[in-house]
């Protein structure tokens, strides 16, 4: 193979970078990628390429067809044989540079897996498709001091920002407290446009890699906002509020405790997959409804939400609880409920 640094030979010379010694020091850093769809297959690309040293990838879900539009890394035959798609990113990397060490992990990412899969990491990249997940992975990042680049992305509309424990404020000084499940639009309500994906994944990318890199005095230390689409660029500086934030501030990680987070039972017999979130938060099944109207067949009443959709059922009920009929397999339950409840 020819001279390792020929290949990176265009952004060694970038202000800031750092040379040859830059790049060496790329090699030896370690970056986690919680979730492979849309932005995480996009952000794993882009540190694949630069050539960080160890890339760890971790998603529950398999490659569909509707994800090759905005979603990196897959091909049609990933879709037509349900590739998991940690399995077919890591692939497809290796085949992009094999000087990268990937680690692929097929794993829903909750309380019991997070600490594992990001432990040692030098940054981890937010590629998930839920806020339950962004707050778990919020939670420990803070309580093991690690940075993290957080992004999101719903219809043409999305916005990112780097996350350093002890300096900036954390997602939930950002954001506030959890949305609760159904509040939110998701993508598969209200779509996403693959272009505002990448734009997105291209700024999460570059924050990380600063933080890699060791440039943390060149981060943006903002929140950007980008509605593609229009054209509109938004930066809003992130500094702590005068409150107490429970995460950063008091060290309350509640979702990375044994009483919260989603608990996941297959249904013995029924061909079906119980998620509860706990504790347990409240629905507007009419307001879910409404939204989901239009996606596949929905029946609601005061007691239960019921959507017909890609050939599964999905029961909700007002505390949260959600039964996916259709499928005893725990991963792609989640993932449907994470696609149409948002949870």
């Amino acid at each position: 193979m020819a001279d390792r640094f020929e290949r990176y030979s265009r952004q060694m010379i970038l202000p800031g970078w750092g040379g040859r010694e830059g790049q060496a020091r790329l090699a030896e850093k370690k970056a986690v990628v919680i979730g492979c769809g849309a932005l995480g297959s996009h952000v794993a690309s882009h540190l694949a390429r630069a050539g960080v040293g160890r890339l760890v990838l971790a998603d529950r879900d398999f490659v569909e067809f509707h994800n090759l539009p905005r979603q990196a890394l897959y091909a049609e035959a990933d879709a037509e044989n349900g590739v998991p798609k940690a399995v077919a990113a890591a692939r497809r990397l290796r085949q992009i540079n094999s000087l990268v060490e990937i680690e692929e992990h097929v794993v829903d990412v909750n309380a019991d897996t997070v600490e594992e899969l990001i432990r040692g990491a030098d940054v981890v990249m937010d590629g998930a498709d839920n806020f339950e997940v962004r707050y778990l992975v919020n939670e420990a990042c803070v309580k093991h001091r690690i940075p993290w680049v957080y992004g999101g992305v719903l219809g043409t509309y999305g916005l990112s920002a780097a996350i350093l424990p002890g300096q900036t404020p954390c997602l939930r000084c950002l954001l506030g407290p959890m949305p609760p499940p159904g509040s939110v639009p998701t993508c598969e309500t209200v779509g996403v446009l693959g272009p505002a994906v990448a734009v997105v994944a291209a700024l999460e990318a570059t924050e990380g890699l600063k933080i890699l890199l060791g440039r943390d005095q060149d981060l943006l230390r903002s929140l950007v906002m980008v509605d593609v689409w229009n054209g509109d660029f938004e930066r809003a500086r992130v500094q702590k509020g005068e409150s107490r934030c429970p995460v950063c501030d008091d060290g309350q990680y509640e979702l990375l405790t044994a009483e919260q987070g989603s608990v996941t039972v297959v249904l013995c017999g029924r061909n079906a997959v119980q998620i509860t979130p706990r504790p347990a938060q409240r629905v507007n099944l009419q307001a879910l409804a409404e939204r989901l109207s239009g996606i596949g067949t929905v029946i609601s009443n005061e007691y239960l939400l019921r959507l017909e959709v890609e050939g599964q059922q999905l029961t909700v009920f007002p505390d949260g609880r959600t039964i996916v009929k259709g499928t005893s397999d725990p991963q792609q339950a989640r993932a449907l409920v994470a696609r149409y409840v948002g949870m």
